[in-house]
């Protein structure tokens, strides 16, 4: 796939490379996240500063120094949960640069990203964010079926061969994938479902890709 940048190239890299992501918080547990590179240097973060668990009308992506790279707002009244995202901090007259909203506003439904642009581009989530089991794909018009560009996995120590628990998760991106924007996903996708157990966005077909890994 392309290594075109959605929100920053820094983020994008040239071989599949996984994410550590962490839910926590600076002075509440459970609802910020801080991301870290193979290496276990830290890249990308967002910070919650209270114990209200109310969902949230604003999200702040940063890098690591602090420096905001993407701004989510969510769009009110949607009846399908529509965000939409816009490079730094948001300017007057800012348009934005993609937006996430669910396909269906009743029953089962996958959540579809549009980013903006020539030519645009349309990804698709599908499977369980509650359990940290659900994978994105381009699903461009351009594309002649889906291709998986990042999902998202329960992390096992490889010390014991023990799953962590949901708040300790990774977010394994494909040679190319803008690992800013899969985030920015993770954080709209956090709002949306939270640890909801009962919601599954609808499953696909598995790509040869996802039956080989």
């Amino acid at each position: 796939m392309s290594g075109i940048a959605i929100v920053d190239e820094r983020f994008c890299f040239e071989e599949e490379t996984h994410l550590t992501v962490h839910k926590t918080s600076v002075f509440f547990p459970g609802d910020g996240f801080i991301v870290y590179d193979p290496k276990g240097e830290l890249i990308l973060r967002f910070d919650s500063y209270g114990p209200d668990s109310q969902p949230k009308d604003e999200l702040v992506l940063m890098e690591a120094s602090g420096k905001c790279l993407l701004t989510l707002l969510r769009k009110k009244p949607s009846l399908h949960q529509r965000w939409e995202g816009y490079l730094g901090e948001k300017m007057e007259d800012q348009g934005p640069i993609f937006s996430v909203c669910r396909s269906s506003i009743i029953g089962r439904s996958s959540v579809v990203a549009h980013v903006f642009g020539e030519p645009s581009e349309e990804y698709r989530i599908e499977g369980s964010f509650s359990q940290r089991c659900c994978t994105i794909y381009n699903a461009s018009l351009a594309s002649s079926s889906k291709e998986r560009v990042a999902k998202i996995k329960r992390k096992v120590d490889p010390s014991n061969n023990v799953t962590l628990g949901k708040d300790v998760f990774l977010l394994c991106l494909q040679p190319g994938f803008d690992g800013a924007f899969a985030m920015g996903l993770v954080l709209i996708l956090d709002q949306m479902y939270g640890d909801d157990d009962d919601y599954i966005m609808p499953e696909v077909d598995p790509t040869p890709e996802d039956s080989s890994s």
